[in-house]
């Protein structure tokens, strides 16, 4: 007899799974959301856009941190083991795509660590499973640990 799943188990399912219709179309719209918010940060960085739709590239972008920082956190509550994934390489890359958001919130100052939220693109590395590529990203995760007394 089958046991009707928790929600814990519905999300994990969902957000870990790529067999199910489910998780497919997770894994479809979390793509689109990677790719769209990579696109705003880039037509950001033009500076006749920048000036011209600022308002439109904030709320942007806050509207994607808030949607990332949600599914991170739902990674977290699913997770059978939050803290191995939360130091999981794409724990961290989950981390990285939204700390610079909350930190230029709260320190003004750092508004050039904007620029590693192009990290969201290593997101996609998760949901296309291109895990030969792993070890590429490592060495970038390594470039940034090392360098991060510069930064």
């Amino acid at each position: 007899m089958n046991t009707p799943a928790t929600l814990r188990e519905k999300l994990f399912n969902i957000i870990f799974g790529t067999d199910t219709p489910a998780g497919q179309r997770f894994d479809l719209y979390l793509i689109t959301a990677i790719l769209l918010s990579v696109l705003a940060v880039m037509l950001d960085s033009v500076e006749e856009l920048s000036q011209r739709y600022h308002t439109f590239f904030f709320v942007a972008e806050w509207v994607f941190t808030i949607l990332f920082t949600v599914e991170y956190l739902l990674r977290l509550y699913c997770s059978p083991n939050p803290w191995r994934y939360a130091r999981s390489f794409y724990g961290i890359v989950d981390l990285l795509a939204i700390l610079p958001t909350y930190l230029a919130l709260f320190l003004p100052q750092t508004t050039y660590l904007m620029t590693i939220r192009l990290l969201r693109v290593l997101r996609i590395f998760r949901v296309l499973r291109l895990s030969k590529y792993l070890g590429e990203a490592n060495m970038l995760i390594t470039a940034l640990q090392q360098s991060r007394r510069k930064v």
